[in-house]
């Protein structure tokens, strides 16, 4: 007979093997979930086991922590507000399980930028977020330094699908050490101080990167990297079907960021992305395994020739359309690829998008990045992935779900 406590764990490896790979992003998944000790609405702080159970609001009021062995679950509808700066640290399983109707949220008290401190994984066991609006994260750590929103240093599985992550100050979803991946359909809109990548893969790293919208982060939107000293295991993964529009202004710092960039013995299929007045748009360096990385089937625009960064001191013009593909990097275009150019006009027609080059840290946007009918990108993709490019495509099982 089987305890309460191994039936949890059955139900939670039940939701993290629904993961999805490659080969099956159709399914939408939105896995029931089970109440185990509930936990009642109101100041929560310390350690912590339990569900957070629907409809009701709980407010953080210092750091949390999940211990090897346990699990904390939110069910649908669940507010989260965190105050006094707090963090989630996780040693057992973190799942987050919105759904489209009834999505969860985590944000803080002051709901401003770089307020709490995310997500802290250094040694999870596993984490899987579903249909959640991640708010504001990026406060400083004690030595003042802005957190990571989602960070994960363990070989465990990860799955992030159709949820919300703003208003980050550094990395949003950073993975390490043989994580495997899944992180799909996700919306990240306006982060990074000066600094910070949408989503940093590094040191064996494996998955895939799909059907994401990633709009004004910082630094790069999608990096990839292994270790410089130590090359195996190879941080290999899939990235196709994103949106990526206006990433790489670090506000400032004068220095590009990317809008996909492989280096340090790291290999990826590059297919079906959406680049979009970035700063640069896909950066291969020698350093990667270039010999494995394969990309085309891309379509890259820009809404001018230049732009001058007038948040640089002193500003700086920068070409945006000789910067589709950086001259310190390797990659070139490809015989697939949609590249515009002054004389060829390959506007991928989003619904509404006003333009924007760069924009402030925490900078809202009514942009809408659905592709119109007649869009160039639509009928353009790379079959083995998607008939059509970018995160909005004409097969609504597997589009962005925003």
């Amino acid at each position: 007979m089987k305890t309460k406590k191994s039936a949890l764990f059955a139900a939670v490896v039940s939701i993290i093997l629904n993961s999805c790979s490659k080969s099956d992003t159709t399914a939408v998944i939105t896995p029931p979930v089970p109440v185990s000790n509930p936990i009642a609405p109101g100041d929560i702080a310390g350690f912590v086991k339990g569900t957070l159970t629907t409809g009701h609001t709980y407010n953080i009021t210092g750091d949390l922590t999940i211990k090897a062995g346990d699990s904390l679950i939110s069910q649908e509808g669940v507010t989260v507000v965190v105050k006094n700066n707090a963090q989630v640290n996780v040693m057992g399983v973190l799942i987050i399980a919105g759904t489209r109707d009834k999505t969860v949220s985590f944000n803080s008290d002051s709901n401003s930028p770089g307020s709490w401190g995310g997500f802290q994984c250094d040694s999870a066991q596993a984490v899987t977020i579903k249909w959640a609006h991640i708010d504001n994260t990026g406060g400083p750590d004690p030595a003042g330094g802005a957190r990571k929103t989602l960070y994960v240093r363990v070989p465990i599985d990860v799955d992030i699908e159709d949820s919300w992550f703003t208003n980050g100050q550094d990395d949003l979803i950073r993975m390490e050490a043989g994580a495997k991946i899944t992180i799909l359909r996700n919306t990240i809109l306006s982060s990074g101080s000066t600094d910070g990548e949408a989503i940093n893969l590094k040191t064996g790293v494996t998955g895939d990167v799909a059907y994401n919208v990633i709009y004004s982060q910082a630094g790069t939107a999608i990096k990839l990297e292994t270790n410089a000293l130590q090359p195996f295991p190879q941080t290999s993964v899939n990235v196709y079907n994103n949106t990526l529009v206006a990433n790489g202004w670090r506000r400032g710092a004068a220095e590009p960021g990317r809008g996909v960039s492989v280096g340090l013995n790291a290999k990826a299929n590059i297919y079906d992305n959406l680049f979009v007045n970035n700063y640069q748009g896909l950066e291969i360096f020698a350093d990667a395994d270039t010999i494995n990385t394969k990309y085309g089937y891309n379509l890259f625009y820009a809404t001018a020739d230049s732009y001058t960064d007038t948040t640089a001191d002193p500003a700086i013009s920068i070409s945006l359309r000789s910067n589709f593909f950086p001259g310190d990097g390797v990659a070139k275009p490809q015989s697939t690829d949609l590249v515009s150019t002054g004389t060829t006009n390959l506007d991928p027609m989003f619904k509404t998008f006003d333009g924007t080059v760069a924009a402030p840290n925490g900078a809202s946007t009514s942009d809408d990045f659905h592709l119109q009918g007649g869009s160039p990108a639509l009928g353009k993709g790379n079959a083995s992935y998607s008939n059509d490019i970018g995160a909005n495509t004409s097969d609504a099982t597997k589009s962005n779900q925003h």
